[in-house]
């Protein structure tokens, strides 16, 4: 058995998660369909995970209790090595804790635990942020999943769509230099249905940050489909790299990156959890393969 990776795998379907980032960088079908974009040229990633914040600080900086520390984009759980709690044929937990040198850039005590569990056609993912500090721990937490796109090689990438569970009228929020722009603007989506294409990524990310739905199908006309839902988070991304890749990202987020006006102390952000001393947050994720 690996130090480096596991294989959890059920009823066909099996699933490669990596103690470096607690990444998961396979899915894959019985008849041998990876699902997960394999960190590519455009985008050398395959699933991130997103701890202790989602997106951008100004300038890159941490400002608590009067001192900044460095923190870069989507924060450092990506980056670290996780340890492993338990591994079995459909099941793996691994854990990463705070230390001397995640608190040089985030001075808090934290319990950051990843769970992936394959259950029938299911991928369950589930994120469980203690407190084990005597402060309020200020974070945010997110998955950064990259999907084939195409899901079956051979088909138009303007074939997909995003089918939400919800109608989502509400305005979305975009990006500028990582930060978020101080304005909405109107809804690419129309009813239910967002309609994918390269163009649609040029301001980068889609951010649905007043979100209705619970849950999300990715499907063309033709093959595959992939069945996500979401429990305790709030936000939504819908990402590609900007002139094309062949991928999509679908990410749930409890945070979003800082206002662009916004640089203050780290536990006012707007976003964040507040988890109090000795209590814990539990959020999950779903892939269903169809």
């Amino acid at each position: 058995m690996s130090d480096d990776r596991h294989t959890i795998s059920a009823n066909g379907l099996s699933a490669t998660v990596l103690a470096h980032g607690a990444e998961l960088c396979s899915l894959e079908t019985a008849d041998g369909l990876e699902l997960v974009w394999q960190a590519g040229p455009e985008w050398r990633r395959h699933a991130p995970l997103l701890f202790p914040i989602v997106g951008r600080l100004r300038g890159d900086q941490l400002h608590h209790g009067g001192k900044s520390y460095p923190m870069t984009q989507h924060g450092f759980a990506r980056d670290s090595r996780f340890e492993w709690v338990e591994r079995r044929e459909d099941f793996c937990r691994l854990v990463l804790t705070d230390s001397s040198e995640t608190r040089s850039r985030y001075p808090f005590a934290f319990r950051f635990v990843v769970t992936y569990l394959l259950h029938e056609a299911d991928l369950d993912v589930a994120f469980e942020i203690e407190n084990p500090g005597d402060e309020i721990l200020p974070a945010s937490v997110g998955w950064h999943p990259a999907f084939n796109w195409p899901l079956l090689p051979g088909t138009a990438k303007g074939s997909y769509h995003l089918h939400f569970s919800n109608e989502e009228p509400a305005p979305i929020r975009r990006l500028k230099d990582g930060l978020l722009r101080a304005e909405p603007v109107p809804s690419p989506i129309a009813g239910k249905t967002l309609a994918l294409s390269e163009r649609l990524f040029d301001d980068d990310a889609v951010i649905l940050d007043r979100l209705a739905s619970h849950s999300v199908r990715y499907a063309a006309d033709r093959g595959p489909s992939l069945e996500i839902s979401w429990r305790d988070f709030r936000e939504l991304g819908v990402w590609s790299k900007p002139g094309g890749a062949p991928f999509l990202c679908i990410e749930p987020w409890r945070g979003f990156a800082s206002p662009s006006d916004f640089d203050g102390e780290f536990s006012s952000k707007p976003g964040l959890m507040h988890i109090k001393p000795g209590e814990k947050r539990t959020l999950s994720y779903r892939v269903g393969v169809r």
